[in-house]
């Protein structure tokens, strides 16, 4: 079993640090979807919206924008006003899909934006692409990485460059709707708040690039307008996965760099630290019913498929930092931890399955070895008593082979788990997705 991590407070800094590959890195190419290519004028309203009297000003449209970067001006010109909306699209070994993002961008409704795109050192035509589309919008820059530095600052030199109101994280193998900022600068003009969340449509592709399904990740339309009301629905966040992204949000910017928040360098986690951070003294989301973010999940080939050691030691943390939130807000209810217990169940599921990959390089007795550790790590001990499976037969029947704390048992479990994974890919995502 990894080594675990001791239980620092909230806010701490995790002490991992690695390589961290983009995410976005595919090998496999989609056929780009095309999307409308129309916009509307575009406003400048006020960092946190007015109430909708208030007459909005009209700038330039995308064909009358001449490429000045953003925060300089030519001579003789004032300097361009902050737009209402910052994105942020890291760029990295994406030549197949980018084009298809920066067209749902430059069609979105809502046009006071602007993009910035940070080329993390790609090989590929990305940038090439990218630069294209920067010729003939103003509002589209490229700042540029001498090496790659991965995902986690690829944004966070995003968010140094950004001059908005509210900034977007977007990844560039992926698309949007065209109401997308439209629909978030409403919900921020009819209440105001440190965040906008959204729902997503997962869209899944086989390893050839072959549309399978699709999975639509609704939200029922929330505000909370304080923090004793936030607190205690962010774990059904959490267990609806729409916690843990950074792509379905948008977020106030002032508040983000006041509280000097940034993403960590640790894969597969980042953004729910990210998350846990930004709202760790948030006091007000507005939650929308729409699904405007497409996100592709390219089966066999991406970063959260493939093997790696650490996987268990990371999404432990992901498990002890959301428990430690709870804590520190006097919201950690027995219902709190049953839930906590029954998402640290699944990612020990997954655990035990890639354990019996021929990757891991585990025998049973290794396997069982890692199994009787799991068994004594306190996190273990007390999440998985309360730990409950809501409306899943068989979640509850895995929890209960934990539970026995058998060892024998939990590794038949991850091997048959793992044959299901290998043999029938598909028909395995599709069960694992509740379909």
């Amino acid at each position: 079993m990894p080594d675990v991590p001791t239980s620092p407070s909230p806010l701490e800094m995790p002490q991992l640090q690695q390589s961290v590959p983009h995410s976005s890195g595919m090998t496999q190419p989609q056929q780009p979807v095309s999307h409308p290519s129309g916009m509307t004028q575009p406003q400048q309203p006020d960092r946190y919206p007015p109430a909708m009297t208030q007459p909005a000003r009209s700038g330039p449209s995308p064909s009358e924008a001449r490429a000045v970067p953003a925060g300089s001006a030519e001579p003789g010109e004032t300097e361009p006003s902050p737009p209402f909306f910052s994105i942020v699209m890291p760029c990295y070994l994406v030549e197949a899909y980018i084009k298809a993002a920066l067209d749902c961008i430059q069609a979105q409704a809502f046009a006071d934006w602007e993009l910035i795109v940070v080329d993390d050192c790609s090989p590929d035509g990305s940038i090439g692409i990218a630069e294209g589309y920067a010729q003939g919008d103003a509002r589209i820059r490229i700042v540029r990485h001498s090496v790659n530095r991965g995902l986690a600052a690829a944004r966070n030199t995003g968010i140094a460059e950004a001059r908005g109101s509210y900034v977007w994280f977007t990844d560039p193998d992926d698309t949007y709707e065209a109401t997308l900022l439209e629909d978030a600068y409403g919900s921020l003009r009819r209440n105001p708040a440190r965040a906008v969340l959204f729902g997503q449509c997962l869209e899944f592709f086989n390893e050839e690039g072959r549309f399978l399904y699709e999975q639509a990740m609704c939200l029922k339309p929330q505000t909370y307008r304080c923090a004793a009301d936030l607190r205690p629905a962010i774990l059904a966040l959490e267990q609806g996965t729409h916690y843990g992204y950074a792509t379905n949000k948008v977020y106030d910017l002032a508040y983000l760099k006041n509280k000097a928040i940034s993403f960590k360098d640790l894969a597969l986690i980042e953004d729910i630290l990210f998350n846990i951070e930004f709202f760790q003294d948030a006091d007000s989301l507005n939650v929308l019913g729409t699904t405007p973010y497409r996100y592709a999940k390219r089966l066999g080939k991406n970063l959260t498929n493939a093997y790696r050691a650490d996987y268990f030691e990371l999404h432990r943390l992901r498990i002890e930092r959301l428990m430690q939130q709870q804590e520190s807000w006097g919201v950690l209810t027995d219902d709190a931890r049953a839930l906590l217990g029954g998402l640290f169940a699944r990612y020990i599921l997954s655990a035990l399955e890639r354990n019996a990959s021929p990757e891991s390089g585990m025998d049973g007795a290794k396997r069982r070895a890692w199994c009787k550790n799991l068994f004594t790590d306190p996190l273990f001990g007390k999440l998985i008593p309360y730990a409950r499976a809501s409306h899943s037969t068989s979640l509850a029947l895995c929890i209960g082979i934990l539970r026995s704390r058998n060892a024998f048992a939990s590794t038949t479990l991850g091997g048959f788990i793992h044959f299901m994974r290998s043999r029938f890919f598909s028909l395995f995502s599709r069960f694992r997705a509740g379909r």
